[in-house]
């Protein structure tokens, strides 16, 4: 009977709050399968220890899957090192939203090649909007390690897309960072 109570909760928490655990979820694997594979793995542990929380189930599920998400990355580190590096694109687009869909794909690519913590605190901070306390809370760690790796995280973002102060140059010239 409680089971069921917990599956019943469970299933409004969802209907509430599925949809951005999911968005967050697909950027923290880069593919829309693979976020959909964290976010039922995620839900799995929730259920397990749903009795077990006090208040809001969200920030559980939340830390739960940015852990799911950094093991993930540990298991798959040479497979990120292969992916290539997506540079600007000047292709025409039409006003059909491909634009914002290209965009998105280009920033997982980007988000997909910086180190674990980084990329958890960028999802975390810029995504979903947390504050620097609220990412320190949900990842375990100190704000000031939130602040250093914001801060490394987006100049990396700046550099793989080409946008970093000098980039320009550097490139023209040869030079690599």
């Amino acid at each position: 009977m409680a089971d069921d109570r917990a599956v019943t909760d469970l299933e409004s928490f969802l209907a509430a709050r599925g949809e951005p655990l999911l968005r967050t979820a697909v950027l923290l694997t880069g593919s829309k399968e693979a976020g959909e594979d964290l976010l039922q793995a995620g839900l799995e542990r929730l259920l397990r220890h749903w009795s077990a929380i006090d208040g809001d189930p969200e920030g559980y599920l939340r830390r739960t899957l940015y852990n799911l998400a950094a093991d993930g990355w540990r298991r798959q580190r040479a497979w990120r090192g292969r992916l290539r590096l997506l540079q600007n694109e000047t292709a025409a687009t039409a006003a059909d939203g491909t634009t914002e869909v290209d965009t998105r794909d280009a920033l997982i690519r980007l988000l997909v090649q910086l180190p674990p913590r980084q990329r958890a605190v960028i999802v975390a901070r810029y995504w979903e909007q947390l504050s620097e306390a609220e990412t320190a809370g949900v990842l375990g760690c100190s704000v000031g390690s939130v602040k250093a790796s914001a801060s490394r995280g987006m100049q990396r973002l700046r550099e793989l897309s080409g946008t970093a102060p000098g980039a320009e140059n550097d490139l023209a010239e040869g030079k690599t960072r």
